[in-house]
């Protein structure tokens, strides 16, 4: 009984609300503010997350339009060019360092933050001055949905620790290159700031001044939250998580609209890729299609097609939803409660989608038959040779619905899938609306 208990404290730490708790533990002034027009500087360690007031910045010199580089740890190489007006504990700065990395801390931005001789909050000392709120983000991947959603739940991290959830708030992308930063997610920045992303190359040879900055937790931190998270065996349901999946649907007005009163709806997602096709697609759906107790839909969730506000309103409204390894299946984040999520083949890569699925809550499930699985041929990565992800792949039919029929077994039987399902109907026959 003890070690369950401590099971359940470590998964909570490592990826409930308790990991927000033990980084509020951390935090620390490093720049003490004497009067009111003062600046401060708090970090947790290794200043994965920082807040500043009254922040100044010199991207004099910084020359953008010069390079490619999205990360580079060298924007404020002189004393002076980042800092505040307060009392400033350098030596506790230095002590810091051992993450300094673009995705894992902000240590390379502020290590040589400075005692200023001047006030920020001074308007005159700025080119530009942010009177609203900041968060400053530095982004994994924009055109990935499992590595862009990383930066989103760190995102999501920051505002519980910034205790603030308005979106009257501004967010600047820590870029430091020209290039265009490609974001077929975008549309998801609305439910964090009523304002389009500032990049921050708008700001080249400007002193621009933060009444009030947020640097958000990062995508890629030792022991971070989701990517490169530690997960303990056997512990399944972050409340942080459901709680993340809730508020982006409610923030971008994404509805249930189920359960059916006598259906199972399910979604499988066709890749459309090189590789990791399912060839025998059209014979699986025509095979769901035949039981009566079956909605099925096969949809491709390209851009071209369909907007990612139409894509969550399929998932949020998917009891099962099927597809192969890949980062389409980041989508089991915004299945209702009760949904089961099955990894029709994980391509030897167990524990990514399974883990993601452990955090949200909902059911996962993958393919038991080794000998029921043909691959197209041995895989051919440009590098490794042969490997599971790089070919495609058929599956036998008869073990295809006996996984499906299990799936749909775990739906009608789930508490959330029952009782959800028996008020929404109830409240139909009575003539009430329902919520």
């Amino acid at each position: 009984m003890k070690e369950k208990k401590e099971q359940i404290d470590t998964f909570w730490r490592q990826a409930d609300f308790g990991y927000i708790v033990d980084r509020k533990q951390e935090l620390k002034t490093f720049c003490h503010p004497q009067s009111e027009k003062d600046s401060s500087l708090e970090c947790v360690r290794y200043f994965r997350f920082c807040r500043a007031k009254n922040l100044y910045m010199d991207f004099k010199g910084a020359n953008f339009a010069d390079h490619q580089d999205r990360y580079r740890e060298d924007m404020f190489p002189n004393p002076g060019q980042v800092g505040g007006h307060c009392k400033l504990d350098k030596a506790a700065i230095t002590l810091e360092g051992e993450h300094k990395s673009p995705l894992q801390s902000w240590f390379a931005e502020l290590e040589r933050y400075s005692s200023l001789d001047f006030y920020p909050s001074d308007d005159e000392n700025c080119d530009i001055v942010l009177n609203k709120p900041t968060f400053l983000i530095k982004l994994d991947a924009g055109v990935n949905l499992y590595h862009h959603f990383c930066d989103f739940i760190n995102l999501y991290v920051s505002q519980h620790m910034n205790n603030s959830f308005s979106t009257d708030v501004y967010i600047v992308m820590w870029d430091t290159s020209s290039m265009h930063y490609g974001d077929l997610f975008e549309v998801t920045w609305k439910a964090f700031s009523d304002y389009p992303v500032i990049y921050l190359k708008d700001y080249d040879n400007k002193r621009v001044c933060f009444k009030d900055a947020v640097f958000s937790f990062l995508a890629r931190m030792r022991y971070g939250m989701y990517y490169n998270m530690p997960l303990i065996p056997g512990c399944h349901s972050s409340s942080l998580f459901k709680a993340f999946s809730r508020h982006m649907l409610h923030r971008l007005q994404v509805f249930q609209d189920g359960p059916l009163k006598d259906k199972i709806r399910i979604t499988l997602l066709s890749r459309g890729t090189m590789y990791r096709n399912i060839l025998n697609e059209a014979e699986l759906v025509e095979a769901m299609k035949a039981i009566p107790d079956f909605e099925v839909r096969l949809v491709k969730y390209s851009f071209r097609e369909m907007s990612f506000i139409e894509q969550l309103k399929i998932t949020q409204n998917s009891d099962i939803f099927i597809g192969m390894h890949g980062a389409g299946l980041t989508h089991l984040l915004f299945q209702p409660d009760w949904g089961v999520v099955m990894e029709l083949y994980n391509c030897e890569d167990s524990g990514c989608y399974s883990d993601l699925a452990r955090l949200r809550g909902i059911h996962y499930m993958t393919w038991e038959k080794s000998d029921k699985v043909y691959p197209e041929d041995e895989g051919h990565h440009p590098t490794l040779g042969a490997h599971a992800k790089f070919t495609n792949y058929s599956f036998d039919v008869k073990e295809f619905m006996r996984l499906i029929q299990k799936a749909a077994n775990y739906v009608k039987t789930n508490g959330d899938f029952r009782s959800k399902r028996k008020a929404k109907y109830a409240n139909k026959a009575s003539g009430k609306e329902e919520l």
